[in-house]
């Protein structure tokens, strides 16, 4: 039960920070937060079956497309930090430190580049976007965020342990 509730509130808290990121990001940058209702909409052909997708914007919509792409969203951050948990154990949790947090954190930026971004039509590390480089930096920076936001969530998670 321990492993279980130190993954949701790491996932949760980790996942926030990112998207307090996004809020920041685009005040400052004038930088669009990522399309949850097309995380929604690719997550749920994949569901059907579909894997990819020439565009995923112009695949037909889903119903609860955009509920579903921010539940998936807050599950895969609960799940990236279970496989903290996972590797490093429970120990982490009673003395978090800053390595493991910054290697899942930004490890995860696999996930977008090599199976969503081709999946939903945008090719391997957004290479079909108009400015790749930028796309990925982008997807880099915010997975820091997210193995920030791992790291300051054990800290919280100890209360919960």
């Amino acid at each position: 039960m321990d492993y279980l509730v130190c993954a949701l509130v790491m996932g949760v808290g980790a996942t926030l920070l990112v998207d307090l990121w996004a809020i920041a990001r685009r005040r400052a940058f004038g930088i669009s937060p990522p399309n949850y209702g097309l995380v929604g909409r690719w997550f749920a052909h994949l569901a059907r079956g579909r894997f990819r997708h020439e565009s995923i914007a112009a695949s037909s919509a889903v119903h609860g497309e955009r509920v579903i792409g921010w539940v998936a969203h807050y599950v895969v951050g609960v799940l990236f930090a279970a496989l903290l948990l996972g590797v490093w154990g429970l120990a982490w949790v009673r003395h978090p430190t800053i390595g493991p947090a910054l290697l899942v954190g930004i490890g995860t930026v696999a996930a977008p580049l090599l199976v969503m971004q081709p999946g939903m039509g945008a090719g391997v590390a957004a290479s079909r976007t108009p400015r790749p480089a930028a796309a990925r930096v982008q997807s880099v920076v915010t997975h820091t965020f997210f193995g920030l936001g791992l790291y300051a969530s054990g800290w919280v998670a100890q209360f919960f342990h």
